[in-house]
């Protein structure tokens, strides 16, 4: 645990009662706060008040007074599209308003880091896709050359909830915009950027409040270090505003669609083939096509940015090729999950947007695609050249009426429900295909979230295989 510092003999509220918010509530007493906890929901209440935390009931008048701030978990809005309305009364009442992220950066360091050869140092990684594999990634190649390393954030533990770390440990967090929007601390040493896609817009206010989310990771602390995907304008915007001049090293920029020009610090990656420069000149490179867990234009997208970030932490190419070669993928993201007869069957359940569907389609070369659930703002959009690979595809969800009408030409059927996706692909699957689950949408129509979803494919899947 982290205890938290700076609020020792206070009132501070805690709203919401998930993971992140019962350790922010437990790092709170270890500090010396006293945490006062709420949640509108019943259960996760009884939870808390079961672990003996303090409940504090936000609907009475006067729950404000003599509280010196509130700590809001991510799912719950303070702007848009509206705010909660517990945390609108504390901002019509000036009390600070804050998140497990901002409260980590305040607390991390500690009088024990003074005795240490080498500080700990923090990587934390947003953006639209493919942030959730890249953190696994920095943390795989990180603990495959023997250096301590801790994955936290949206993947893995809390923040609050992680063991301090020691001499020369590292700690490689996940951030969301809903955890990047809020936070009042953010001071990474080393920050990523994979790339943007429109996401949460309703959360953000739309698509420059969804970057200038993401943005607050870079501009709020300057990290001694920047990643930065510059496949989009949003990117090399970012790039250009952190960078001194062309040559300036602080800044890594990451590439897929071309070599990034200039004599600056860049990772690209051109037909599966990864290369690193500095000062025009490459200094290493790694061919990422036969890195079974790592398919795919998007994976390498990935192992770009995560080589960058590695890199910045002084890992030398060879320990950073080891790691990815012996790294298996995450649960739900192109994960190969079954394969009979040259027909490989791929758990993409992450894919919970366009632009993460349109970039597993581009992993394969045949494709029995299952897609469908609940679509967000512009449905499936441009499908980019990874539409070409669908051999047929097989519409579940809801909306799946809705969503057939977006596939166009693309050769398709109604299938309702996950099984019958996966029965009927798996019939008319020939050698050389893969059945793969990139849905597109959320999964809120049929499951609780994407792993309830992908954990349904993989059962559905086992059924076909026996």
């Amino acid at each position: 645990m982290i205890p938290v510092r700076g609020h020792a003999g206070q009132r501070v509220v805690v709203l919401g009662l998930g993971r992140s918010g019962l350790a922010a509530a437990r790092a709170l007493a270890a500090g010396g706060a006293e945490a006062l906890c709420w949640d509108d929901g019943e259960a996760a209440r009884t939870r808390a008040e079961a672990e003996g935390l303090t409940l504090h009931d936000l609907t009475r008048p006067r729950a404000f007074d003599a509280v010196a701030a509130m700590v809001v978990s991510p799912g719950i809005p303070h702007l848009y599209p509206a705010p909660n309305a517990h945390v609108a009364r504390a901002l019509a009442e000036g009390v600070p308003v804050d998140n497990d992220i901002g409260l980590f950066f305040r607390s991390l360091g500690g009088p024990a880091w003074d005795r240490f050869d080498t500080a700990p140092r923090v990587v934390a990684i947003t953006g639209s896709n493919g942030k959730s594999t890249t953190a696994a990634l920095v943390h795989h190649c990180l603990r495959v050359a023997g250096r301590e390393s801790q994955l936290a954030g949206n993947i893995g533990r809390g923040v609050l909830d992680i063991d301090p770390p020691g001499d020369g440990g590292v700690v490689v967090l996940e951030l969301s915009s809903y955890q990047t929007e809020l936070a009042r601390a953010l001071t990474p040493d080393v920050a990523v950027f994979t790339n943007l896609s429109p996401d949460h817009l309703d959360r953000h206010g739309g698509y420059g409040g969804y970057f200038a989310a993401k943005r607050r990771l870079f501009a709020e602390g300057g990290p001694d270090r920047a990643v930065i995907g510059v496949d989009e304008p949003e990117g090399r915007y970012l790039a250009n505003q952190l960078a001194e001049g062309p040559g300036d090293d602080r800044v890594i920029r990451v590439s897929v669609a071309g070599a990034p020009g200039g004599p600056g610090w860049s990772v690209a990656v051109k037909k599966g083939f990864l290369s690193e420069a500095r000062k025009a000149r490459q200094v290493a490179s790694v061919d990422l096509r036969s890195i079974r867990g790592l398919p795919g234009t998007h994976n390498h997208q990935n192992a770009a940015a995560a080589w960058g970030a590695l890199r910045a932490l002084g890992l030398g190419p060879r320990d950073i090729e080891a790691g990815l070669r012996s790294f298996e993928g995450l649960p739900h993201r192109s994960q190969i999950v079954g394969e009979t007869g040259g027909v490989v069957f791929v758990n993409d359940s992450k894919a919970t947007n366009a632009a993460s569907a349109a970039r597993a389609l581009e992993a394969f070369p045949r494709i029995r695609w299952i897609v469908g659930g609940q679509m967000k703002d512009g449905g499936l959009g441009d499908l980019g050249p990874g539409r070409a690979h669908v051999a047929k595809a097989y519409v579940i969800g809801r909306e799946a009426a809705e969503v057939a009408l977006m596939l166009g030409d693309i050769p398709h059927e109604v299938a309702g429900d996950l099984g019958t996706a996966v029965a009927r692909a798996a019939a008319e699957a020939e050698p050389g295909d893969t059945v793969l689950l990139a849905p597109g949408g959320a999964s809120f129509d049929h499951y609780d979230n994407f792993e309830e979803r992908g954990a349904h494919f993989i059962a559905e899947v086992g059924k076909v295989l026996g």
